[in-house]
């Protein structure tokens, strides 16, 4: 009987609708533990569970399969899925905040999804447009708040919770995405502010979190996703997190202060990470795999198996069902009526 590999370190993604003959081989490399979906992944739902559907048949062993379906900006399926508003919008009408994370994880879970790296946990303050309205609120308990009863929804519906980006991504105007931001705050102040929805929702179970790539000069020198005082000493010991910590994409420029990405990735797992992402750079995906050491981890895998979608509804009954039809209409209806 052939062994299974268990969920690897490393999530990677892949180029179109379909998976070609180079990306079955790449995903059943022993270090590959997840895929994530873009956009451009994304037809119809058919279409994305089917090719769901075929990276789990094709992987020897579990796989973890993710979207970033927040809600306004940053939602990757959206024809045939509910357009859902950005988490900003909780603020003017707050009870409906649990119903949109019941109904974005049941869309997903419904065409085999696992999970969606939601809720953002930032607390905006008005400089950073990379987060703006994807933070549930500007004062920092009302948006522990929404964020509680959106990842309340989530897990009503099936799915783990992701809260991102650690230790807050909210008070530097540079996006890590195109650069290194520096958030030069002294570490009581980002405690009383940034960390309280954190803070929160892990007493409250949250499965798993994402660290930000941002240096916090007057706490640590390196960034927070490659820090083990952030990791170690501050989420896992101060905050008691016994879930999941995903790297953040390590394709961004955030990220490059860590090296190449080999070795952004060995940094971000030594550093405490249990899953490191390479997205859209296979050529580095390929590599990063390649590079890091094949060896068991059980106590990671065992984390990393929590983030495995339950879903309750397939998506034949999911569209049928009395629940969705109502909120995935007033959901719409709401989100249409704030849109600028």
């Amino acid at each position: 009987m052939a062994t299974e590999y268990p969920i690897g370190p490393v999530m990677l993604d892949v180029a179109g609708l379909e998976l070609t003959a180079e990306e079955k081989e790449v995903i059943n490399h022993p270090n590959t533990g997840a895929v994530i979906f873009f956009a451009r992944n994304y037809y119809d739902p058919d279409q994305i569970e089917h090719l769901v559907n075929d990276i789990r048949a094709t992987r020897k062993g579990q796989i973890l399969i993710a979207v970033d379906q927040e809600g306004g900006r940053v939602q990757r399926f959206r024809d045939g899925f509910t357009r859902l508003p950005p988490a900003g919008f909780y603020t003017r009408q707050p009870e409906l905040a649990e119903d949109a994370g019941w109904l974005m994880a049941s869309e997903l879970l419904s065409v085999g999804m696992d999970f969606s790296f939601a809720p953002v946990l930032d607390v905006d303050c008005g400089i950073n447009p990379a987060i703006g309205n994807r933070s549930f609120a500007m004062e920092c308990r009302q948006a522990a708040s929404l964020a509680s009863a959106f990842k309340k929804g989530m897990n009503a519906a099936g799915m783990a919770a992701t809260g991102k980006h650690f230790p807050g991504h909210g008070a530097v105007a540079v996006d890590s995405h195109v650069g290194i931001p520096y958030d030069d705050r002294e570490f009581e102040e980002i405690r009383a502010k940034d960390l309280v929805p954190f803070h929160a929702l892990i007493a409250e179970g949250l499965e798993a979190i994402m660290p930000a790539h941002v240096i916090y000069p007057a706490v640590d020198p390196n960034p927070a996703g490659f820090s083990s005082f952030w990791i170690q000493d501050i989420l896992r010991k101060e905050l008691g997190f016994k879930g999941v910590i995903f790297s953040d994409d390590l394709n961004m420029e955030g990220a490059g202060f860590a090296g190449d990405h080999s070795e952004r990735a060995k940094r971000a797992l030594e550093a405490g990470c249990d899953m490191a992402l390479v997205c859209n750079n296979p050529t580095a995906a390929a590599k990063v795999i390649e590079s890091l050491p094949i060896q068991a981890n059980p106590e990671r895998e065992q984390r990393l198996l929590t983030m495995q979608g339950r879903p309750k509804l397939n998506r034949f009954e999911l569209i049928n069902h009395p629940k969705w039809q109502q909120l995935s209409t007033l959901i719409k209806e709401f989100a249409d009526s704030h849109a600028q």
